[in-house]
C-alpha cells in the first residue's frame, strides 16, 4: 500500500532575477514499511523536499498525498493536526526539550493532542525495543548523544504516524552509534511496519536502505519509482 505520494512538485523561491528553481517537478511515490533514503549533494533540493513533505512547507505547483489527503490543500489548522498525527520528525539535534525527562519527551507528541489516548503500553514497548527503558526518569543532559537519537527515534514513533521524516539522524554521531542507530531504525521500520524517509549525506548508510532515491539540481534522476 502506498502511503506517501508526491506528484508534479515544484518549489520555487523569490521573483525575477532572484528566482530559484529549488524542486523541478517531483514525483515518487513510497510504500507502508518501506525506509527510504533521499540523498544528494548540498543544495540539491533534498531538504527542501522533505520540509514539504513534512508540512513545513508549501509546493508551488504539485500535490503531497500522505494517507489519501493531500496535504498542500490543507488549511493551516488542518495541516498542523494532520501533521501532529501522521507525521513523526528526526533531526541531527535531536530537539528534545531538555526540561522534560526520556518519557515525557517521548510522550510530548501524543499529549499535544487532546484527543488521543497516550498508549502507555506502546510507549514503553518502545523504549525497551530501544534500549532505552532504564533511562525513562532521566533529562537529555544525562544521556549520550546515541541515546538522545534513541529518545527522537521513540518520541517519532510514539504517534504511530503514516511515515517518519528523519533529516541526518546521524549527522552528529560516532561511527559505533551510527551503527547503532541505522540498525535500530531499519528495525523498527521492520517490527512496526513504519515508513521512513531518510536525508543522508553518507552514501554508505543509504545503501543499506531498501530504496535510494537520488536528488541533483532539484530534480529527482533515481528512485522515483516504487520497487515491483
Amino acid at each position: 500500500m502506498t502511503v506517501l505520494e508526491v506528484k508534479n512538485v515544484c518549489k520555487v523561491y523569490g521573483y525575477g532575477a532572484n528566482q530559484v528553481n529549488a524542486l523541478n517537478n517531483v514525483s515518487l511515490s513510497i510504500k507502508q514499511g518501506e525506509f527510504a533514503a533521499l540523498v544528494g549533494t548540498s543544495g540539491s533540493g533534498k531538504s527542501t523536499l522533505l520540509n514539504l513533505i513534512g508540512g513545513l512547507d508549501t509546493p508551488t505547483k504539485g500535490d503531497i498525498i500522505i494517507r489519501n489527503h493531500n496535504i498542500a490543500e490543507l488549511k493551516r489548522k488542518e495541516l498542523a493536526v494532520f501533521r501532529r498525527r501522521n507525521i513523526g520528525f528526526i533531526f541531527q539535534n535531536y530537539s528534545l526539550m531538555p526540561v522534560l525527562n526520556v518519557y515525557d519527551n517521548i510522550a510530548l507528541p501524543v499529549s499535544f493532542d487532546k484527543g488521543k489516548y497516550i498508549d502507555h503500553e506502546y510507549i514503553e514497548s518502545l523504549l525497551k525495543d530501544l534500549g532505552i527503558w532504564d533511562k525513562r526518569e532521566k533529562y537529555p543532559n544525562e544521556l549520550s548523544g546515541g541515546q538522545q537519537q534513541r529518545v527522537a527515534i521513540a518520541r517519532a514513533m510514539a504517534n504511530k504516524p503514516a511515515v517518519i521524516l528523519a533529516d541526518e539522524p546521524t549527522g552528529n554521531l560516532d561511527s559505533k552509534n551510527t551503527v547503532e542507530v541505522m540498525g535500530l531504525l531499519k528495525n523498527s521500520s521492520w517490527q512496526y511496519n513504519q515508513t521512513i524517509l531518510m536525508v543522508t549525506h553518507n552514501e554508505n548508510i543509504a545503501q543499506t536502505c531498501d530504496r535510494v532515491l537520488r536528488i541533483e539540481d532539484g530534480v529527482l534522476i533515481e528512485g522515483g519509482e516504487q520497487n515491483a
